[in-house]
Order: C-alpha cells, then structure tokens, then sequence
C-alpha cells in the first residue's frame, strides 16, 4: 500500500463519490475505483457500503479515514521539520491555548518571544481545555496555556499555576438581575445554569458546584456545552444564566457580567508534557516564569 491510496481513499471518504473525489484528485475515475479495491483486498476488509445510491463508509472504512487523517497531519509536521532544518531555522513552538483568559497577555508575550529567538517558528492553536491538554501529551502540541482536566495526571503533564481567575454570572440584559452589580451566589439557587461541560474543566465546574453548595442550594443546571461561546448564546437566547470565568467579556450588549461573591476562582495553568525539553519550549516557559514573577501576566481583556 502506497501513500497515494490513502489520499485516494480519504478523497473518496470525504466526498463519498468516486466521480467528485476524481475530479479532485485529477485522475480517471476508473483508476480511482481500482486503487480502493486493491486496498480493499489488502487489508482484507470492505471500506464502502456500495449497496445504496449513495455509498457510505463502513465501521472498518471509518477507523481508516480517521486513522489516516492523523498519518496525514504527521506527515505534513514531519515536511516543516525537514524544510526548517535545511533553512537553517531554529526549531518550532506549537501554543495551544484558550482565548478569554490570554487575551490581555498573550500578544506581547509572544512578540517578546519572537524578538528574542527570530528563528523560532511559532504555530498558534486555540483549543478547548480538553483537547489542549490531551494534544500536548500527544506530542501534537509543545505547550498549553489552559484550565486543569481530569485527565492532566494520567497523561503525565507537568503543570504551573499563572493565576486563580474569579467566576462572574452571565445574564441577559432583560433578566431581573441585569441591573445590579454583583450577585451572592445565594441568588443563583432557583436560576437555571449554564455551565461548561465537565470535561471541559473538571477544576472549574467542581468550583462552582462546591460554590453553591456550600451557598445551601443544589445548581438547577439546565445546559453544559464544550465550549464558552455556546454558554453566551444560550444566556443571550433567555436560556438561563451562564457561571463563567471573569475574563469572558462578551461584546453583545444582550448581555451582562456580574461578579460572584464570595470570590471562587479557577487557575490557568500552563502545561508540557515531561520529555518538553527541546531549547524553543524551555525559553517560551523560561518566559512566561520571568513575566509571572514580574506580575505581567493578567486575566483581563
């Protein structure tokens, strides 16, 4: 089996028509047909349910496509690797990190980065909390910026703790809450919740609920979605009232951020995998030390 039958076959797989996928690849569709049954017979498995219309991919056909899409992405890593080295570049930092709470830091701390190592290609990925932590320990990423997960200590992460950033309630500009300018978590028992989902941040939602238990009420949580923006859209749709971290300042004027009090908080951390001691990695967390002892890393927008 070739490289060139697993561009075939995935072609094949995300069109799901031969005629389109030839078309794309610029070959006979007689030949591409060909090359998917000499798969096919190869591995000894049927890639395609060709007994409808339209074909589909089979249980077998879909672990290959997904399989194949990871091969695709190392491989293109493994051609930028080989050109920077020829270039005579100096190594590569791969950033996953999540939006609000880098928002006020991240841009100069990256423009000190570059002016320091010029020759370091920088590669920004904004990820959620989840999916940061799991593409570090994967090798995918050289570094996150991100919430704790639950599966930080079985992936073998080390960690450093920026700063603890306080929750704030996100109401609609109708809600009765809308004129006031702060709330007790007390007020939220009785208001149906928004929270993200907790494999999102298991930290962060374990915080909460703790907060409102120990405010005497069980949360009435009526939505838990994976990522924060679709937090502001149910709290903009009149959903219920959103528990979020205070850097999420949305632009919507349908919306309103009011601080929680007492303060709970949730960290942002910054997380590498154990064996991250290439030179590029070590400076960006040699950085980030020197700015935190300094006091120029701020959750605001």
């Amino acid at each position: 089996m070739e490289l060139r039958h697993l561009r075939y076959f995935q072609a094949v797989a995300e069109e799901l028509s031969y005629s389109k996928a030839a078309r794309r690849l610029c070959i006979a569709q007689p030949a591409l047909s060909r090359a998917v049954q000499e798969m096919e017979s190869e591995l000894g498995a049927l890639l395609f349910d060709r007994g409808g219309r339209a074909i589909r991919l089979t249980p077998a056909g879909d672990v290959l496509l997904r399989d194949t899409a990871l091969l695709f992405e190392r491989l293109d890593e493994m051609v930028r690797r080989v050109r920077r080295t020829a270039a005579g570049e100096e190594g590569e930092l791969r950033l996953g990190y999540i939006g609000p709470p880098t928002r006020g830091f991240l841009g100069p701390l990256l423009k000190t980065y570059r002016k320091r190592h010029p020759k370091v290609t920088v590669v920004l990925e904004e990820r959620t909390p989840e999916r940061v932590a799991e593409m570090v320990s994967k090798g995918r990423l050289s570094i996150g910026l991100t919430r704790p997960v639950l599966a930080a200590d079985s992936l073998g992460l080390k960690s450093m703790t920026l700063w603890e950033e306080p929750f704030a309630a996100l109401v609609a500009a109708d809600h009765p809450f809308a004129g006031t300018h702060a709330l007790v978590w007390q007020d939220l028992a009785d208001q149906p919740l928004i929270l993200l989902a907790r494999r999102e941040g298991a930290g962060s939602h374990d915080t909460i609920l703790a907060a409102c238990e120990e405010a005497g009420f069980s949360p009435k949580i009526v939505h838990s979605p994976s990522v924060i923006g679709t937090v502001l859209q149910y709290v903009e749709a009149g959903a219920g009232i959103g528990v979020v971290p205070a850097s999420v300042l949305p632009q919507s004027p349908l919306v309103h951020l009011l601080p929680l009090e007492p303060v709970r908080g949730v960290p942002l951390v910054m997380v590498w995998a154990e064996e991250g001691n290439d030179p590029a990695v070590t400076a960006f967390r040699d950085l980030v030390s020197q700015w935190l002892s300094e006091g120029r890393l701020q959750a605001k927008g």
